[in-house]
């Protein structure tokens, strides 16, 4: 019988997948299975929940807890495939090849489909479900329908059948159920002559389902029947109409143009190329530029906006999608081809020139040799940092799992090398989730733990750089020491360390969850000794973020006050930056809301003068505030 207590036992053994059990498969379906099993892991604290719940709504649970089992075991199915062996080059023909990626595409759609259609299910009234919990439920679907989207699209027709016998197969008694009428002949035959590829994704999706070849005979029957009920004859074109496809049409009318033939708006030309850009992304002084020809240019060794001629704050390029979808719509509209995307960023290595080097270099990071898995390492991490073409060649060539290895190497130059050199390939967002799925966050935290200062330093980045991608920080932030290890780089690290690890930190309780996870690890005891640090350029002002971020859950905003944060607040009201003054006072509002005693606090500790002040002249967010903790302050006297 589907209980939540199997839910969270198949929980527990697809989590316990890793990299390890899946060495024999190939890809994609190593690296399916690997996402699947994080998903999945997220879900552990759902089916806690649910277990707890007991009875409740006893018919409605139980059917929910029968379809969250029955997606679950597709799932551990889907895995279960992944530890097989992959059939050898030799044994299956390339096509034979293509044949099995496309079937084991098809069968995770239908996992995630499965998994993602249940979890929509979830009836909220029969458990009580946490705002944690829900979090992070929320984001499991989220990832599962970018999944979907990125497998690209498909028919659900078998899915919805399958999911509908599952349903019929659950809900029925073993001594009510009939045998299953069979086809006719005439009419299977013109299913397979006519829809072998249809034939196919059923056969596959009650396989992965785990259904009998009768359950798998029903679905089909019950399939042609629906195809031949909506069946109807072809509309009759219009005489007027020529008979050629739309496309042929298209072509007899006119070519496609070219963007030299047309006047480009100028907001849609590189400032430096004076061409439509392809790649638009956004330099810190807010211009925007081709990603190719800003990369060039910063990678000559200038460090200002080529045309505002200010200096850039740092050089992160983000890309300007919302200018690339008007560039595609415009090239739409004039019927010009649009600009396609690039590799080449215009930086020093030339990929065909340099891809034997590159690879070259990645198998010296698995030399016997300490000294060459040392120099691969340095020049990897340098290379890493120069262009975007470098960190989309060395994740090509397969660095990024030879360099994870690296990261328990007892020697810590080494050490340091391959952790900084992650951090540099992950500022190319598709490296994120390569760095993560091969298993890079636990040894990053032995680096942050036990590394030297400066890989410390760059182990706290390359967890903010990786908790960048939402479906990161949950995951993250439940990895088991990542926050202790950050609050202690936080609490005892080098001035650089303490700025990295404010970051990461304030990041990862961007989500409900790692905010308890902070304030149990220690949070608390150096964002308030860094409250009343004006020595170290910023800390107040990170200091005031993180909680700013805290003071929004319940738990953390009464540890907040136990911790006497309240003084130093009001300190800040009086002789703090304008910035700090309105972040002080945002605190103080969310701690006093609903709370008589912080605001008679806050009141005793003279609070009223500093608001009246700011009230007048802050800005205008802090204006807000302070009114609005001076009307609190006024009731509380009235009363």
């Amino acid at each position: 019988m589907a209980t939540a207590e199997a839910a969270a036992e198949i929980v527990r053994e697809i989590a316990a997948v890793g990299a390890a059990d899946l060495a024999a498969a190939a890809e994609p379906m190593r690296t399916d299975c690997l996402r699947l099993a994080r998903k999945v892991s997220l879900l552990s604290h759902l089916v806690a929940e649910v277990a707890d719940a007991g009875e409740g709504n006893a018919a409605a649970s139980a059917a929910w807890v029968r379809e969250l089992v029955r997606a679950l075991e597709a799932a551990r199915r889907f895995v279960a495939l992944g530890r097989r062996p992959a059939p050898a080059p030799a044994a299956a023909g390339a096509s034979d090849q293509d044949a099995i990626c496309k079937n084991t595409a098809l069968q995770f759609k239908y996992v995630t489909w499965q998994l993602h259609a249940a979890l929509a299910n979830l009836p909220h009234s029969c458990f009580q479900i946490s705002d944690e919990v829900q979090e992070e439920v929320d984001l499991v679907r989220a990832q599962l329908r970018r999944e979907m989207e990125k497998k690209g699209g498909f028919d659900v027709t078998v899915f919805i059948k399958v999911y509908d016998i599952l349903a019929q197969i659950d809900n029925a008694a073993p001594q009510s159920q009939q045998p299953q009428q069979q086809p006719e002949q005439s009419q299977m035959e013109k299913f397979s002559n006519d829809h072998l590829e249809f034939q196919n994704v059923v056969s596959l999706v009650s396989e992965i389902s785990g259904l009998s070849k009768s359950d798998m005979t029903k679905i089909t029957s019950e399939l042609i029947e629906g195809l031949q009920n909506v069946e109807t004859p072809e509309s009759p074109k219009p005489d007027n109409v020529d008979s050629q496809s739309s496309d042929e049409t298209k072509s007899s009318s006119g070519e496609v143009k070219k963007p030299e033939s047309v006047a480009i708006p100028e907001d849609f030309r590189c400032p430096i190329s004076l061409e439509l850009m392809r790649d638009p992304v956004i330099v810190s002084t807010g211009q925007t530029y081709e990603r190719a020809f800003i990369q060039r240019w910063i990678d000559c060794g200038n460090r200002t906006c080529p045309k505002t001629q200010q200096k850039l704050q740092n050089l992160a390029l983000t890309p300007n999608y919302v200018l690339r979808s008007l560039i595609l719509q415009w090239c739409e509209e004039k019927g010009i081809e649009p600009p396609s995307r690039s590799k080449s960023d215009g930086s020093p290595l030339e990929v065909g020139g340099n891809r034997l080097a590159i690879e070259a270099l990645v198998r010296n990071l698995s030399s016997s040799s300490l000294d060459e898995r040392k120099s691969a390492a340095a020049e990897i991490r340098s290379l890493a940092k120069k262009s975007t073409d470098n960190r989309i060649l060395l994740a090509e060539s397969s660095a990024i799992p030879a360099l994870v290895k690296l990261l328990s190497s007892k020697d810590l130059k080494t050490q340091e090398h391959a952790v900084t050199a992650l951090l540099n390939l992950s500022i190319y967002d598709q490296n994120k989730e390569l760095i993560v799925v091969a298993g890079a966050i636990v040894p990053i935290i032995q680096v942050l733990r036990m590394g030297s200062m400066e890989a410390r330093e760059n182990a706290a980045a390359a967890i903010f750089s990786l908790s960048l991608i939402d479906d990161n920080k949950i995951m993250i932030g439940s990895t088991p020491g990542v926050i202790e290890a950050l609050v202690e780089l936080l609490q005892s690290g080098s001035s650089r360390g303490k700025k990295d690890a404010a970051t990461a930190l304030f990041n990862l309780c961007i989500y409900q969850v790692n905010k308890v996870r902070a304030v149990r690890a220690g949070i608390l005891v150096p964002l308030i000794r860094m409250l009343q640090d004006s020595s170290r350029n910023g800390a107040i002002d990170e200091a005031l973020t993180i909680l700013s971020v805290l003071v929004s859950h319940h738990e953390c905003k009464t540890a907040i006050s136990k911790a006497h944060a309240i003084p130093f607040l009001i300190d800040l009201l009086r002789s703090g930056q304008a910035r700090n003054k309105e972040n002080a006072a945002a605190i103080l509002l969310a701690l006093c809301k609903k709370d008589a005693e912080n605001l008679a606090c806050i009141g005793r500790l003279g609070a009223q003068i500093p608001l009246t002040e700011l009230a007048k002249t802050g800005t205008d967010r802090a204006k807000r505030k302070a009114t609005s903790l001076l009307e609190h302050l006024s009731k509380l006297q009235v009363l």
